[in-house]
């Protein structure tokens, strides 16, 4: 049992980058933890420290350059996972717990666990379930170990936590954590749509193939034919690190882009779609009030990867009051309540995507109704200052089961 008291916990987080601009959940959970828990934050490098910047960033990249490049050049080679860094910084800054981000970075950090003797809480998030398992079996058996060591596993839906018991750990040891979003920072303002306007479309995704652009494509080349549409594809060419054991990217990404490009072609809808790229969090916001519809048509990719949960785009643009039109993959379901704050299709059923539009259209009267739902819905189970007590506590309640 553990003799911490309430107020007295200092949480260890690792991530290898601190902070790429699609990961504005990592910042959320760290940076709405309540003042009962001290956090630090432990990486390799970082990133647009403008947007995300927080006390107590520990990097490695800081480190003596000929130490930083040994060490790296001993984990590329498989000879150390770890980083002696990460197990120095943990001991510094006290940590009563070390919470991973990842699961492959979880699984390297086994050892800076035992080491340090600081229980290691781990978070999945997608491809780190549904796709390094089946890609290479190395990931199973070490995941086995990461399952009987670690004190907890987080996952963000009932799904992924499925997904991570099909994997081997202990049913005991998953717990399901939303993530949340600011919502008291993010304006209601349900969308209108007038009959015979441009339905202006907006998605969000990095171009891999579990984001299933191409089906959104055809669907919206298809509308096109009854009405004018406006589209933006805020995203761009993935750049995902590769976990040990890999040789290759793994996103396929640049491959996705042409199959992107290649759909707008066939569905001649050049003139109507923008693609600005990747851009910060809160262009991506602006962009959200200025159009209509989110289009977010996950799939499962051939590979197996899939969204594992959830994006949390998705949250976001369910409490900005926008009506969504997306897939029954992963824990999607579990933010996008069909019929209530948004439609629903199979995954890879341009059909059903194209025929969810048309409702849209022909029915504006309910969107009212449905930004309403989905605004209450992420208020209850989505909200990042809730989010982070509740964290707390599962921090707690983990520690005290040790």
């Amino acid at each position: 049992m553990s003799s911490l008291q309430k107020g007295s916990l200092t949480a260890a987080h690792y991530t290898r980058r601190w902070l790429p601009q699609t990961q504005t959940w990592l910042y959320n959970q760290v940076q709405f933890l309540p003042d009962t828990v001290e956090p630090h934050v432990i990486c390799e490098q970082t990133d647009n420290l403008d947007q995300f910047r927080i006390d107590n960033i520990h990097c490695f990249a800081d480190d003596a350059p000929w130490r930083h490049q040994w060490d790296v050049g001993l984990r590329f080679l498989g000879l150390r996972p770890y980083y002696p860094y990460t197990i120095e910084q943990v001991q510094q800054c006290g940590a009563d717990l070390f919470h991973t981000h990842f699961g492959d970075y979880s699984w390297q950090n086994l050892e800076v666990s035992r080491r340090t003797e600081v229980p290691q809480v781990v978070t999945f998030y997608g491809n780190d379930v549904t796709s390094y398992p089946q890609q290479d079996p190395k990931w199973k058996q070490r995941y086995q170990q990461l399952f009987e060591q670690a004190a907890g596993i987080l996952c963000e839906g009932p799904h992924m936590a499925q997904s991570v018991v099909d994997l081997g750990c202990p049913e005991e040891k998953v717990h399901v954590h939303h993530l949340g979003v600011p919502v008291a920072d993010i304006p209601f303002r349900p969308r209108t749509y007038e009959p015979g306007e441009p339905l202006r479309v907006l998605l969000a995704a990095s171009f891999r193939e579990k984001k299933g652009i191409p089906y959104a494509i055809e669907a919206l080349g298809r509308l096109q034919e009854d009405i004018p549409v406006e589209v933006t594809i805020i995203g761009g060419v993935a750049k995902v690190p590769l976990p040990l054991g890999f040789s290759k990217n793994v996103s396929g990404s640049e491959a996705e882009k042409e199959r992107i490009l290649d759909a707008i072609d066939e569905w001649d809808l050049g003139d109507a779609v923008r693609m600005p790229g990747y851009q910060p969090h809160d262009v991506l916001m602006e962009e959200a009030y200025d159009h209509n519809v989110f289009l977010q048509p996950s799939v499962t990719a051939r590979n197996g990867d899939g969204e594992g949960g959830a994006p949390v785009t998705l949250i976001e643009m369910a409490a900005s009051g926008m009506p969504i039109v997306s897939t029954r993959h992963c824990d999607i379901p579990s933010i996008v309540k069909h019929e209530e704050s948004g439609l629903l299709a199979p995954e890879r059923d341009p059909d059903t995507l194209l025929n969810h539009l048309r409702r849209l259209v022909e029915s504006p009267d309910r969107w009212p109704e449905m930004a309403q739902a989905g605004r209450k819905h992420v208020e209850a189970e989505y909200n990042a200052p809730i989010q982070g007590e509740r964290l707390a506590e599962l921090y707690q309640q983990i520690l005290d089961q040790e």
